[in-house]
């Protein structure tokens, strides 16, 4: 049997200008990972990132451990898009629903859930429609869809006991939980709202079945020192 290791990156710099890079605790978070990582002795074959920045540094972070040169690139490993689910939600929908929201981002983080939960809501049931301003909008089930094929490729390609890490993102790793689990859609976000920062999600697989190891294991900040490095964003 071989095994995906799904790492929910580290902390992003949630408020800042670019919201797409670790923060100072996100560093130290998959720092924490790598020194654990080194102190099991466990060995891994290869190393997967998407495109995006964070998940890109998260994966740097890791491949020393790994002994591996250079980290794989993958697409089908990106977080769907959220900016805009936001813009069509807000633009269609958030004011029937009671939301009075200021233009520009929205830096608090109770308000920013809550509007994401309802914007991702909508996605699923696909309510939000488009315009022709929203080129980078990515339906549920196109997004759904990258993911189940982006994990069955890299299981194709990595057989015979390999242990593969992926650095990828929460809404990547509920959907690849519900490829192994077959969970409803809704159960899937709600899934992905639970998905610790640094977290690892083991993934099972070989002879045609995909089952489940562990979710949202923090081996890593189980010390008392560490409780306050524990994080959702």
């Amino acid at each position: 049997m071989s095994e995906l290791i799904l790492v929910r990156h580290g902390q992003a710099s949630f408020g800042a200008d670019s919201y797409d890079k670790l923060s100072d605790t996100g560093i130290r978070q998959v720092s924490l990972l790598a020194d654990h990582w080194q102190e099991l002795g466990e060995r891994y074959d290869v190393t997967y990132a998407g495109d995006l920045l964070r998940q890109q540094e998260t994966a740097e972070l890791l491949a020393p451990v790994i002994g591996q040169a250079e980290v794989e690139r993958h697409s089908g490993l990106n977080e769907y898009n959220g900016e805009p689910l936001f813009r069509i939600y807000l633009r269609d929908h958030a004011r029937n629903e009671g939301f009075d929201v200021p233009a520009g981002p929205i830096k608090d983080r109770k308000l920013f859930q809550l509007v994401l939960e309802a914007a991702t809501r909508h996605w699923l049931d696909g309510n939000l429609q488009p315009s022709s301003e929203d080129e980078d909008f990515e339906s549920w089930r196109a997004f759904q869809a990258r993911v189940h094929n982006t994990l069955d490729e890299i299981m194709a390609r990595h057989r015979g006991g390999s242990k593969v890490v992926l650095s990828t993102s929460g809404g990547v790793i509920a959907t690849a939980l519900q490829r192994a689990l077959q969970l409803p859609d809704n159960h899937t976000i709600a899934t992905n709202w639970m998905v610790h920062n640094s977290s690892v999600t083991r993934l099972v697989y070989g002879r045609g079945r995909v089952s489940l190891g562990s979710f949202n294991t923090l081996s890593h900040l189980e010390k008392p020192q560490y409780q306050d490095l524990i994080t959702f964003r």
